[in-house]
């Protein structure tokens, strides 16, 4: 039963990166033709066509390999300074040039001249480049909207799952009290499990972000105002400077990191809470920044991910995962010990991360990225705008094609790291647990 769990999760998975792969392309493919662009191809995949099928001036297809997908579109670049646009240099990097710019114009038929991507307006070419990580953009805010605003995310209540007995600092490692320490001030004032707390020193709470600020403030008397049994009842406790886990600015636990605060003693209860809109979207907001973030440290990443894969280096939970791992992962879930909700909303958010995270990536401002095209588009605007205000002749179309070996150097770099988390994901994966 696990192993047919883990390869409906696989194939589950498989069949959500099609979708987001097929849903991107159709966002560059809807607004070229939009803008009269001919594309001659839309195909989900790499590799062998396993089948196609022509509708109109378009080829419609499913490729082998199903770890991307592109269109392809007439005229990615404008011809050559002397208006020829075939190879015609036995340099290397002019031959890239050159190869990349006849690629470029190869299914051209008569009466395509006016239909060329590069005579479009710069803010049109803006647009059909960056439709693409557009479409995932919205599937990844939908799909994060759904589950937090139906289902929900594991959220700490005010309600007591449990009483320290004893005062321990938090970078000690023990479970168990020794006859040495204190008793906590949570059990001197007959705090119990399963109480819920409702106000503290008089000031009503019910948000522990709240609950737990106004706890390491205090450090002396404070009333604390229980749920108990349909009643309220006044604690009176007092509170001590205890070591305890230092937070960041949005209240998240900073890992290995203590500061001295007050302290009661007890363990916030665990629920799965579905969030309002507003509070959805600020934390797909956090989610995001995060995205962002992750991408900002990635080269930082790969002295450990190499140890990972080729040595005895622990893989970190934060380590860069690629679409085999992502399909592990996606395995693990379908195995995982909890109610189908759960597993349902997991998966769901495992496929929203991985839009946000094509949105991300190809917004890099690097060929050949979707973001390198937008950002060619946008230097040719700056620089028409500029010849313009200054009154001197048009710069002309800038051409992408000059930046293609910068291309293949960061293809070449791009293809290394996937390789590179292909291995880790495979000898070492990221488990979940």
């Amino acid at each position: 039963m696990t192993m047919l769990l883990t390869v409906l999760g696989i194939v589950l998975f498989a069949v959500g990166l099609l979708f987001s792969i097929a849903w991107h392309e159709l966002g560059h493919l809807s607004t070229a033709k939009l803008f009269g662009i001919r594309v001659p191809q839309y195909m989900v995949g790499f590799g062998p066509t396993i089948w196609s099928r022509q509708k109109g001036e378009t080829e419609y297809g499913l490729k082998a390999i199903p770890a991307g997908g592109y269109i392809r579109m007439i005229g990615m670049f404008p011809p050559g300074a002397d208006g020829r646009i075939e190879a015609r240099s036995t340099s290397p990097w002019r031959g890239m040039i050159e190869d990349a710019r006849t690629a470029a114009y190869e299914e051209m038929k008569p009466g395509d001249e006016s239909r060329l991507f590069y005579t479009r307006k710069p803010w049109k070419r803006v647009i059909v480049m960056f439709a693409g990580p557009f479409m995932n953009l919205i599937l990844a805010v939908a799909i994060f909207l759904g589950i937090s605003m139906s289902f929900g995310f594991a959220t700490q209540t005010t309600e007591v799952a449990g009483v320290q007995q004893c005062v321990i600092e938090q970078s000690d490692k023990r479970d168990t009290c020794a006859k040495t320490d204190p008793v906590s001030p949570a059990q001197n004032a007959g705090l119990r499990t399963g109480d819920k707390i409702v106000a503290f020193n008089g000031e009503r709470v019910d948000d522990w972000a709240v609950l737990s600020n106004h706890i390491r403030e205090t450090i002396g008397p404070a009333t604390i105002t229980v749920e108990r049994d349909g009643t309220e009842q006044v604690l009176h406790a007092t509170l001590i400077k205890n070591l305890v886990a230092k937070k960041d600015a949005d209240g998240e636990v900073v890992p290995e990191k203590f500061v001295a605060a007050g302290y009661l003693g007890f363990a916030a209860k665990t629920e799965i809470l579905p969030l309002g809109f507003v509070d959805s979207v600020d934390r797909m907001g956090d989610m995001m920044e995060n995205g962002v973030e992750s991408i900002i440290a990635l080269p930082a990443k790969i002295p450990d991910l190499w140890g990972a894969a080729f040595g005895s280096g622990e893989r970190k939970d934060d380590s860069p995962v690629g679409v085999v791992g992502a399909a592990r992962i996606s395995g693990e879930v379908m195995n995982l010990d909890a109610p189908t909700q759960n597993i349902v909303a997991t998966f769901m958010m495992l496929l929203a991360g991985f839009n946000l995270s094509l949105f991300l990536f190809n917004m890099l401002p690097l060929l050949p990225l979707d973001g390198g095209h937008i950002a060619g588009a946008l230097w040719e605007s700056v620089r028409r705008n500029v010849a313009r205000l200054f009154r001197r002749p048009d710069p002309g179309p800038f051409d992408v094609a000059k930046l293609m070996p910068v291309a293949y150097v960061v293809a070449g770099i791009f293809i290394c790291f996937t390789l590179l988390v292909l291995v880790a994901d495979i000898v070492n994966p990221v488990k979940i647990s």
